[in-house]
């Protein structure tokens, strides 16, 4: 009995991983990369500037669309940006521009980040301005109380002596609208990827005016997604510090969506990138997350509304946000979360619910790196020092799993003495564990305790982008992709490439082959059945590892070689052989 509850529970595991990764990575994978494809091959459709104004006192009724700019969804990015006026940004690691027009910060590229491992492929671009087929920009200004006042819009021309934004070097937009209002924007960039944005306004008039600012993100079309269970992208933010991420589907199929908060931030996450709005952290504002739908085109805006600000004559009032446009590299989220006093911004790293494990084992990575200088030697060092955290607990397990080997002869001679009295076999096969001090059940806390940490590792891989194209050794030039060989076409000395299914890598093999020795060390059950589906479960395994990220393969499998030489030690303490005979060397 004891023997079907290890196999059941092995089996049970097993599918587990498998189901828990085909629903929540490779399916959504798949249907991530369809919807891409589909996306790429639809008809290009018209576009204008397309954002919505937050309405004062009218938060989900009533908005006011900003009149469009000429242009077709499509339209080349680069012919749409010198088409116009802007102002250059480039601080090292951000290199785009700032449309005079609308004042829109509407062209990033990431320098540090390229498109494939190849540092000649092109930037990551992650803002775009609008009539290209993925628009994606930030926009900062004012709203009325009054139709009769005249504010800054999609279309206003800025003025500007200033040719380009760097770190430590500002730049200032004016702006006239002729009826006794001066509007005034003064944009900063640190040496990563924060910008602060002041706006001023002075009223020159005689009568005290009133106006709200607003900011706002918008992206069109339909943004790629990676996986919609496993990691969240789209809308998030931090209200009342609580932390809400909102689905793209939420916004089309609930309608407007409002979270009123003290301080905090929204914007949008993807896999690796953020763009977000950190307004005032006193402020108590309302952000919004909308969707409209144009020319058969979904378009997301996540916007700020902020408390009025009534300017009485001669008065010049300001406001002052941050907007992050950039990479998600946690320890730089952590810098900008205790220096700008901004709530959970690490929490836009999906760590997922296991937050309290995922991001320390991230930390233990970054320092190992730090030391060794690779991440694969880091993963190693941490599967190491887990190891040696539960070197007592597996300790435990591997002497009882030797003991159970150990009595496989006298189980064999019950089963052939009780095979027809399965109740009577079970009485003294449980009268023989007690004498001996057995517990049959302890040899499963090893893969209990591997589990959560198995899951963590898996997350760090899959969503930090310190782990994106990091290299190991040899054939292994990404440790966040997987094993890119095949045992099928001989690891790429035959001219063919196997079909995606057959993807066995040189690194799974050698996680198949590790299973399988660890296998002949633990008791074997005594039904040859029994016997055959465990002998499958490497099988399986490999297959289903070929899909994993490289780095997760080769933690697992310095795992099983760490396993099996602690287990082995253990036996030949115990006067253990592998077959379960004794050498008489016990001590």
């Amino acid at each position: 009995m004891s023997d079907q509850r290890n196999l059941i529970l092995a089996i049970v595991i097993s599918v587990g991983i498998i189901l828990l990764f085909q629903v929540f990575y490779e399916m959504p994978r798949q249907r991530a990369l369809q919807e891409a494809q589909e996306q790429q091959a639809s008809q290009p459709q018209p576009a204008d500037s397309g954002t919505v104004k937050p309405t004062p006192g009218a938060q989900t009724s009533g908005n006011i669309s900003v009149p469009g700019v000429t242009g077709s969804q499509g339209e080349s990015r680069n012919a749409i940006i010198s088409g116009r006026t802007n102002i250059r940004i480039d601080n090292g690691r951000l290199h785009g521009s700032l449309s005079l027009e609308g004042g829109r910060i509407d062209d990033i590229t990431l320098a540090d980040y390229h498109e494939t491992i190849d540092p000649r492929s092109p930037e990551v671009e992650l803002l775009n301005p609008a009539g290209t087929a993925d628009a994606y920009f930030s926009e900062s200004g004012w709203v009325s109380d009054s139709p009769d006042i005249r504010v800054p819009d999609a279309h206003t021309i800025w003025q500007s002596g200033d040719s380009a934004l760097h770190t430590g070097s500002p730049v200032s937009l004016s702006w006239d609208n002729g009826a006794g209002l001066a509007f005034e924007k003064n944009i900063s960039l640190d040496d990563n990827y924060m910008f602060e944005i002041t706006r001023k306004v002075t009223n020159n008039t005689d009568k005290p005016v009133t106006l709200h600012p607003y900011d706002l993100i918008s992206r069109w079309g339909n943004p790629p997604v990676s996986s919609y269970y496993i990691l969240h992208e789209g809308p998030i933010g931090v209200f009342d510090d609580t932390l809400s991420e909102i689905n793209y589907s939420d916004m089309v199929e609930d309608g407007d969506i409002e979270k009123a908060s003290t301080g905090g931030w929204a914007g949008i996450t993807d896999k690796y990138w953020l763009a977000a709005l950190i307004p005032d952290q006193k402020e108590q504002l309302t952000a919004n997350f909308r969707e409209t739908t144009k020319d058969n085109e979904n378009r997301y805006q996540i916007d700020y509304l902020w408390q009025p600000r009534t300017i009485q004559p001669g008065e010049t009032v300001s406001v002052t946000h941050h907007f992050f446009a950039g990479a998600k590299e946690v320890d730089l989220l952590d810098r900008y979360s205790e220096n700008l006093d901004i709530p959970l911004f690490d929490r836009a790293v999906d760590f997922g619910w296991f937050y309290f494990l995922t991001k320390p084992i991230f930390h233990v990575l970054k320092f190992f790196q730090g030391l060794v200088g690779n991440y694969g030697i880091a993963i190693l060092c941490l599967t190491l020092l887990v190891k040696l955290l539960f070197f007592p607990l597996a300790n435990k397990s591997y002497r009882a799993m030797s003991q159970m080997k150990k009595l496989q002869p006298e189980m064999q001679k019950l089963r052939e003495r009780y095979g027809d009295d399965k109740q009577k076999m079970q009485q003294e096969l449980m009268a023989l564990y007690k004498k001996e001090k057995v517990n049959p059940m302890a040899g499963c806390l090893p893969i209990l305790v591997q589990i959560p940490v198995f899951f963590s590792l898996y997350k760090v891989l899959f969503v930090s982008i310190e782990m994106r194209h990091a290299p190991f050794y040899g054939w292994i030039h990404d440790l966040s992709a997987p094993d890119p060989t095949t045992v099928f076409n001989l690891f790429g000395l035959l001219p063919f490439t196997p079909p995606h299914v057959l993807m066995i890598g040189a690194w799974p093999l050698a996680m198949g082959i590790t299973m399988f020795l660890q296998q002949r060390l633990n008791p074997q059950p005594a039904d040859p059945v029994q016997a055959k589906v465990m002998m499958f479960l490497p099988v399986m395994f490999t297959f289903l590892f070929s899909t994993f990220s490289a780095g997760l393969v080769i933690y697992w499998t310095w795992n099983n070689l760490l396993s099996i030489a602690q287990q082995w030690i253990i036996m030949r303490r115990m006067g253990v052989s592998a077959d379960g005979t004794t050498t008489g060397k016990a001590g």
